[in-house]
């Protein structure tokens, strides 16, 4: 499989979806690396459906950056889907998109927690009405769980600019 050309082709038709609708996405990324950002400003044109991209690795970044809650990042851990639901309002609240994506794992070697193994990668995307998350267990080496953890925020933005539910 090449892994490009598939993260350049959701990208692509993220463009589109978003394009049809009028609408501008955001990203809040931490064991991505900014890689669903790339992968979306990779697609030329893109300034006109992607407002901000923010790559918030630490947890002090992502309260500073995003406005996460201290005491929910002690309560669930950076690695949680509350965290990462957070992540996505912060990303609206600090950027004029209608809706985001966030992403928040253990991409290894290194990394697992108890109860948090290497390859947890946690997920949320919406908008301001409404947002959903989920966890993934993925295998493989640092890149593979990076690259799938792209191509999976890059289709949940497709779904979410597809869908009927209101999100903006």
């Amino acid at each position: 499989m090449n892994t490009s050309a598939t993260l350049h082709n959701l990208a692509t038709l993220l463009g589109e979806t978003l394009a049809n609708r009028g609408w501008q996405a955001a990203t809040a990324e931490s064991c991505t690396g900014g890689g669903v950002a790339q992968a979306i400003t990779d697609v030329m044109g893109s300034s006109a459906w992607f407002q901000l991209g923010l790559v918030t690795y630490s947890d002090q970044m992502k309260t500073d950056l995003l406005g996460v809650s201290p005491a929910l990042l002690k309560q669930h851990g950076a690695v949680s889907e509350p965290v990462v639901r957070a992540m996505v309002q912060g990303a609206l609240t600090h950027s004029k998109a209608d809706i985001a994506v966030a992403v928040s794992g253990i991409a290894g070697p290194g990394g697992a927690v108890e109860g948090k193994p290497v390859g947890m990668v946690c997920f949320a995307w919406g908008g301001s009405q409404n947002c959903e998350s989920s966890t993934l267990y993925l295998k493989g080496d640092r890149r593979s769980v990076r690259e799938h953890s792209i191509g999976y925020a890059l289709e949940r933005l497709i779904a979410l600019g597809q869908s009927e539910v209101l999100y903006k």
